[in-house]
């Protein structure tokens, strides 16, 4: 951390491994024009130098990359010039866009550090943001969550994230509990004035609202940030491979009539409905003798255990079996820590005969029955509406998502325990100094989200996950 603390200009490879069309060096510091005044070399002829402080802010210059110590040119480049504190660190930055080649980019890395910056830390850029006041926290750890962003919908909550929502939602709570505190601080100081105590009830009242507000759509952010995974279980044979690859529009499963095709767990990522999910396609459960199916039976005892939800695949066009009966029953037998929801799917809806499959569903009174076809794609709107419905089930509905990592549902939660620490001190009559220490607490609590009160190593903890370059 304490190189990440230094003031020297930083350079890196901004952009993803592997060739590209093109590839970008950012160098960042007070440093960073006349660094790049000694690599690079401006117009087709390599032969003029460029004074960038000289030079219109947030302008593309053509030239090259030239090694100082040889002559030798490296690549052609677009140089990237931007003046503080207009830039994305509020530093002096220049972006190199070179050809998106490994060796192009790596040498011309080479000799900007060997011009004088320091190779980036890993976030140190965002760090920077971060620390001259160009992001709040939650804006500094929004980014990680648009660079992973899976579905469209995980990037929507996200980019509002970046642009400062979560800071804007938590601001009711922090300005409530700030104001609470001037008044708690006030009493204290001359304890004869009479203070309104239904003033202290509003003030607690409002904070613990809005961060309420905020762990209610906590579970549906982090759903839609790092997916679920459901598995398709049932006993051989009832199309649970067909479904998969219906769920997904492409063949990725092997299909044939014969029972126990599947002998290992197949792990698929689809999109469903806004939610990053990876559909499990599980071995036909059933007891065998044989050793390749006993295995590929445990790994689906495995996924279940794994899964955030189960599509329980049967049949029914023919009656539930003693298998269809026992795996339901299995579901059915876990402990209440263990439950997931399940939603029993009704496959080969196109077949004509169709049988009553009441008695299995019994089995699992609360869960959904979808009618579905694996080969005309019937009813698969309405299993992929239900499976949503069963990973939501632990989100309210009606919350605004909220798209906050665990640190910080870790932090609001240890503020609203404060919150509520101060609410009964104040119900049992406690001293108002005592509630100042709990409404403090629970300041420092909102801080630790937004950045205001934060140390070092959380910093460190969080901006470790960014990659070199941001």
């Amino acid at each position: 951390m304490s190189a990440m603390l230094d003031s020297g200009t930083i350079a890196a490879i901004a952009t993803a491994a592997g060739e590209g069309g093109i590839g970008v060096v950012r160098i960042s510091g007070a440093d960073a024009a006349r660094i790049a005044a000694r690599v690079f070399r401006r117009g087709a002829r390599r032969a003029a130098t460029v004074d960038l402080t000289a030079t219109e802010s947030h302008r593309l210059l053509y030239g090259s990359i030239i090694d100082p110590a040889s002559g030798t040119p490296i690549d052609e480049v677009l140089l990237g010039w931007l003046a503080a504190p207009h830039t994305y660190t509020k530093e002096d930055t220049v972006e190199l866009s070179c050809h998106g080649g490994p060796v192009a980019l790596r040498e011309t890395l080479r000799v900007v550090l060997e011009a004088g910056a320091r190779h980036a830390e890993p976030g140190e850029f965002t760090l920077r943001a971060f620390l001259n006041g160009r992001l709040d926290l939650t804006q500094a750890e929004a980014v990680l969550n648009v660079i992973g962003a899976r579905t469209a919908e995980s990037l929507r909550l996200a980019v509002s994230d970046l642009g400062g929502d979560l800071t804007r939602r938590l601001a009711p709570a922090n300005a409530a509990l700030i104001s609470l505190l001037a008044y708690l601080d006030a009493s204290a100081d001359f304890p004869d004035d009479e203070i309104d105590t239904s003033d202290i009830n509003r003030g607690l009242t409002a904070a613990e609202e809005a961060l309420a507000d905020v762990v209610a759509g906590s579970a549906a952010g982090m759903l839609l940030r790092d997916g679920a995974q459901i598995a398709l279980v049932g006993r051989p044979n009832v199309g649970k491979s067909s479904l998969l690859n219906a769920l997904l529009r492409a063949d990725r499963a092997i299909v044939t009539p014969v029972a126990g095709t599947t002998r290992d767990v197949i792990a698929e990522t689809v999109n469903l409905q806004g939610v990053p999910v990876t559909l499990l396609d599980t071995a036909g459960i059933v007891e065998s003798e044989d050793l390749v199916e006993r295995i590929g039976v445990e790994r689906s005892r495995t996924a279940l255990a794994t899964a955030a939800a189960i599509a329980l695949v049967i049949d029914g066009s023919v009656a539930p079996t003693d298998g269809d009966f026992a795996v339901a029953g299995m579901l059915a037998a876990r402990p209440l820590d263990q439950r997931t929801p399940v939603v029993i799917v009704r496959n080969k809806r196109d077949l004509a005969d169709q049988v009553d499959q009441g008695e299995l569903a019994k089995v699992l009174p609360e869960s959904p029955v979808v009618a579905v076809s694996a080969t005309t794609g019937e009813g698969l709107g309405n299993l992929e509406a239900a499976l949503a419905d069963a990973l939501r089930g632990g989100a309210s509905s009606e919350a605004r998502p909220s798209l906050i990592s665990s640190r910080q549902r870790a932090a609001v939660d240890r503020a609203l325990r404060h919150i509520h620490d101060a609410q009964e001190a104040r119900a049992a009559g406690f001293p108002q100094d005592l509630l100042a220490t709990s409404v403090r607490a629970a300041l420092h609590a909102v801080g630790e989200v937004t950045g205001e009160d934060v140390d070092d190593a959380v910093l460190h903890e969080i901006f470790s996950r960014f990659c070199i370059g941001k």
